[in-house]
């Protein structure tokens, strides 16, 4: 595990900081309502209460729209609607009041087994004019490849009254497929640039395969957004290296989203046992996985394990910018918020959790990070993706058979 002396300059100043206000030498706890404790690499304040001079409403949950099955994503029109994706296949728009429509008709088969199926979608940047939507699913092998498959990424043209995709294009396909159930990644996110990032898992059983620039395992990759490969990514013209390629060496990255800064792209992804990172991730980076990690084999005893890898880190990889070990999380969707609903949460980054059951909201000084907090855990759901509405409202996407959406607001 990282030391203090580990941690980049602007992190150790944060600490140091949080220390003396504490009036000690270490993070501890004090008083004003805050808890801070070191859990991973970062301080964690729970059981938060608005100071006397900041008052803030506390937040409402209440449900916007239910029985969905396995909702996976979200994306708003300009007209306040939402696009929902469902595991099972199902794409469906969400009325401003809540109600669901039919199945939009269009949509390619997906091999809805395991974690597979209908996962992500995303607005073209220029959807007002054009009505693209890019979708991303687990797609079966067919050929040498049948029992196999992989995460592929389309696109179509959305009807005007959202009932249908038409013009269906498939613009990438996850090389190799591969006979598992497990870890497909799968967000997309589009960058300032109007380039379409693409994140992807190692297959859960092809671990080593992050490490191999020559396939599409365990890396996130950049397109446009027809699906051709932007000539200043990192590993184009290098022989043997796959050109999609943006950064390598991940485990399943479930969350990405663009600082709304910087335009970076910023990463969730999930670890073995513990281990579960945020990345600020960089082109042509590698990010260590399995070579180094904070988490441990399945079914290690939690915390008396050594971490896949053998190391916590290594010249050459990437540190995440935190972590959660021993205990994991599961992160998935995550969003940076500017809304003005809350303006005490303006600028920080929020995560949903699996395993953790919980919304995760991390404050941040530029590229550093100051403290991170477990919200909403009493809702006891697993929350696969998290966005921000047009309205400042946070929107949750709560992962079960009978999932709901639900509103985060005043």
């Amino acid at each position: 595990m990282a030391t203090h002396a580990d941690l980049p300059p602007s992190r150790r100043r944060v600490l140091a900081a949080l220390s003396a206000a504490a009036g000690c030498g270490v993070l501890c706890s004090c008083g004003g309502g805050y808890v801070v404790v070191v859990w991973g690499n970062v301080p964690v304040v729970s059981a938060s209460q608005p100071s006397p001079a900041q008052p803030a409403p506390r937040p409402l949950a209440t449900t916007y729209a239910r029985d969905l099955v396995h909702p996976w994503s979200l994306a708003f029109l300009p007209d306040g609607t939402a696009l929902v994706t469902e595991r099972p296949g199902r794409m469906r728009l969400v009325g401003m009041d809540g109600q669901l429509s039919a199945p939009v008709s269009g949509l390619p088969a997906v091999d809805a087994r395991g974690e597979g199926g209908l996962l992500d979608v995303a607005l073209d940047p220029n959807f007002s004019l054009n009505r693209l939507v890019y979708w991303s699913y687990a797609e079966a092998g067919t050929g040498v490849d049948v029992g196999r498959n992989g995460t592929a990424v389309a696109r179509g043209v959305l009807s005007p009254d959202g009932s249908a995709l038409s013009e269906v294009q498939v613009l990438f396909r996850q090389v190799p497929k591969v006979d598992s159930t497990a870890h497909f990644g799968s967000r997309l996110t589009f960058a300032p640039d109007g380039t379409l990032f693409v994140t992807l898992g190692e297959r859960l059983s092809r671990r080593e395969d992050a490490q191999n620039l020559a396939n599409h395992l365990g890396k996130v990759v950049r397109i446009r957004s027809d699906g051709s490969v932007p000539p200043d990514n990192p590993f184009v013209g290098q022989a043997g290296a796959a050109a999609e390629i943006w950064s390598l060496g991940h485990c399943n990255v479930q969350g990405a989203a663009v600082h709304p800064a910087s335009g970076e792209l910023w990463t969730s992804e999930h670890g073995p046992q513990g281990g579960d990172e945020v990345n600020i991730t960089r082109a042509g980076r590698n990010f260590g996985w399995p070579r180094v990690s904070y988490g441990c084999e399945e079914r290690a005893p939690v915390g008396a394990c050594i971490p896949v890898g053998g190391q916590t880190a290594a010249p050459g990889l990437e540190q995440p910018l935190t972590y959660w070990a021993p205990a994991p999380i599961a992160p998935s969707g995550m969003a940076f918020y500017t809304g003005a609903l809350f303006p005490q949460w303006r600028g920080n980054l929020f995560i949903g959790a699996l395993a953790g059951r919980a919304l995760w909201r991390l404050s941040l000084d530029g590229d550093g990070l100051v403290a991170r907090e477990a919200l909403f855990a009493e809702l006891g759901e697993r929350i696969r993706d998290v966005r921000q509405g047009p309205d400042g409202a946070l929107y949750l996407l709560t992962d079960d058979e009978v999932g709901r959406i639900v509103r985060i607001h005043t």
